[in-house]
């Protein structure tokens, strides 16, 4: 290839060119082979190249890919919502499609401030987050993203929503564990609440699982269901974000199912189009509805390809895929083996500090000295050095910050397809381990010039 027009994530830095894709593997234009351990982003959730989806998408290219939300609705797009509303739980009834999951998360924190408005509640205006969190790009989910990282360049334009820890039980900031800590990372929103005052505050949004802020931090047993308690106490809505985690990626439909809580509203993307189309949504209960539907009967928000029967149909066609495979039910074992493949690892390398996560959304956080937990220094850029190795030998891992500050500390999330083998995994893991081995021989080789 010639001279590049494209804006890269890194401008100077020369990419493989893919050609196609099968099951868990990609392939370059050289005939390269990678095993996306990483689902790309934590999207690709069964995997490339799959025929009933192809088959999917052409049929609904033959009828109609585009229509606008303002002027008509598509058979795709009913079905689609019907089928959400069939797999949530609780009463997330109701789906408003977008193209991202930063345009999910913002759209959810919109319905949040309407749904107080509808009832003549002006004042609630504000959306309370943790940091180490990541919501998205745009300018109001970046607000609510407690990521440093990315928040930097916009701060002046962004609002201070990141108020409390994470459930991060590796670096507990009390020293303290679970369930002997009483949850104290979670009554800090009791402390947020009261400092910032209730009558502000329209809703507190979350992961279930930390994702690319913290490298799949999982929180301990109950804390999700002290949060709930906190937001129904002080009338404020519980927004999830399952964007990473919604459709199985843990296991359930969503992960917040693990703990016994269901949201107010959920942010869903990723896994529901599987990479095939760019399709994500908000998905509000019924209780954020009611008032709606009585009011304005208009929720504010929308973009110019929201619910187009395109995508649609290709979520509709991956969802009927994961029912029909039963490939959720797998997911559990999946992680058992591969965890304990993981934890294996651990034992051998200095520098693996925790494995965390749940399902196929499992965390490594690298560190200097595993006994203090010290991480590695900024200037080392572990984190960026682990994930070019391991593409060398043909494994491509998700790239996580880690660390209570949310600036320094290294992570990688391992998130293969849903439809991941075991043979497959065992292959993922003779990758990783010769990753690490080669890492493990730059440190060595590192600390020797420093004598």
């Amino acid at each position: 290839m010639g001279e590049s027009f494209l804006i890269k994530p890194m401008l100077d830095e020369i990419y493989p060119v893919i050609d196609y894709g099968k099951g868990v593997y990609l392939f370059d234009m050289k005939g390269k082979k990678y095993l996306d351990a990483a689902s790309g982003a934590v999207t690709a959730n069964i995997g490339h190249g799959v025929t009933e989806i192809m088959e999917a998408m052409l049929e609904q290219a033959k009828k109609v890919s585009f229509v606008y939300r303002s002027q008509f609705t598509s058979e795709a797009a009913e079905k689609l919502a019907e089928k959400i509303a069939e797999l949530m739980p609780g009463g997330l009834n109701w789906s408003f499609f977008v193209n991202s999951g930063s345009e999910a998360t913002e759209t959810a924190m919109k319905m949040a401030i309407q749904y107080w408005q509808e009832q003549g509640v002006q004042t609630k205006t504000k959306i309370l987050s943790r940091w180490v969190s990541y919501h998205g790009i745009t300018m109001g989910a970046l607000s609510m993203s407690g990521h440093p990282g990315r928040r930097a360049r916009f701060v002046p334009l962004l609002e201070d929503f990141p108020a409390i820890n994470p459930p991060y039980c590796y670096r507990c900031p009390y020293n303290l564990e679970a369930p002997s800590c009483q949850y104290l990372c979670a009554h800090e929103l009791e402390t947020a609440i009261r400092r910032v005052g209730a009558e502000q505050i329209a809703a507190f949004i979350a992961e279930p699982i930390i994702g690319a802020a913290g490298g799949a931090i999982a929180p301990p047993k109950d804390y999700f269901k002290h949060i709930k308690r906190i937001c129904d106490d002080n009338d404020i809505l519980f927004i999830a974000d399952e964007v990473m985690t919604g459709f199985g990626r843990t296991g359930p439909m969503l992960a917040c199912e693990h703990w016994g809580v269901v949201p107010d509203i959920v942010a869903l993307g990723k896994g529901m189009g599987a990479g095939f189309a760019p399709i994500a949504a908000a998905v509000a209960s019924e209780k954020v509805m009611k008032p709606i539907l009585a009011g304005s009967k208009s929720v504010m928000s929308g973009h110019t390809l929201s619910a187009n029967p395109q995508s649609c149909a290709v979520s509709l066609a991956v969802l009927e895929y994961l029912e029909n495979n039963e490939i959720m039910k797998e997911v559990d074992n999946k992680s058992v083996y591969l965890k304990y493949q993981l934890e294996k690892l651990k034992n051998q390398f200095h520098f693996i500090g925790d494995i965390r996560g749940r399902g196929l959304l499992l965390g490594i956080e690298f560190v200097e000295n595993s006994s203090t937990k010290q991480p590695f220094p900024r200037k080392s850029s572990v984190t960026h050095k682990i994930i070019e190795m391991a593409k060398e030998k043909g494994l491509l891992v998700y790239p996580a910050g880690a660390g209570l500050d949310g600036v320094n500390g290294d992570a990688i999330i391992i998130s293969p397809p849903l439809t991941i083998t075991k043979r497959e995994i065992e292959e993922l893991v003779f990758l990783l381990k010769s990753t690490f081995t080669a890492f493990s021989n730059e440190i060595s080789t590192g600390m020797d010039g420093e004598h």
